[in-house]
């Protein structure tokens, strides 16, 4: 079972949160380009809720962000997508109110994980294991894996 079959818990929960409280602060510049802050509405509350996800693809001429829903699955935040779209995107010192979104298909989820792989190497190979994705990208089982993958594209709303 991959570490992120379920939902964290505990001080991997408080870990994982901890970047919520840069982005509150205006700090989010020291993330950089790594770590995205996604503001959405609750599917069944309406209530606000909060999340930090690791970026796999940013392209500043776009420009635009993809990250990937990998704890538990369907993550409530990706549920919450589904449902509704984002309130606000924070990336580094950039923020877009009220963001477009797209879901990204198999084919395109795959290049943008092996596009990762390659820019990534080293975490990858510690990585992948864990979070139950084959490390080696000759690995037949890469199309399965991206068809499972919830990958989503975010962009700043249209003026």
């Amino acid at each position: 079972m991959a570490l992120t079959d379920r939902k964290p818990t505990g001080l991997l929960k408080v870990l994982l949160r901890a970047p919520i409280w840069l982005y509150r602060a205006h700090l989010g510049r020291l993330l950089g380009h790594r770590l995205l802050y996604l503001a959405h509405q609750g599917r069944r509350t309406g209530a606000r809720r909060e999340v930090v996800v690791e970026t796999v693809r940013y392209n500043p001429a776009v420009p635009e962000v993809v990250v990937i829903a990998a704890w538990g699955g369907d993550p409530d935040w990706y549920r919450n997508l589904k449902a509704a779209p984002a309130l606000e995107v924070r990336l580094g010192g950039q923020h877009w109110p009220r963001p477009g979104h797209r879901f990204l298909d198999g084919t395109e989820t795959l290049g943008v994980l092996r596009a990762y792989q390659r820019a990534h190497p080293h975490a990858w190979k510690r990585l992948a294991p864990a979070l139950g994705f084959p490390a080696d990208p000759a690995d037949p089982r890469w199309p399965a894996v991206a068809e499972g993958v919830h990958a989503i594209a975010f962009t700043p709303a249209r003026k």
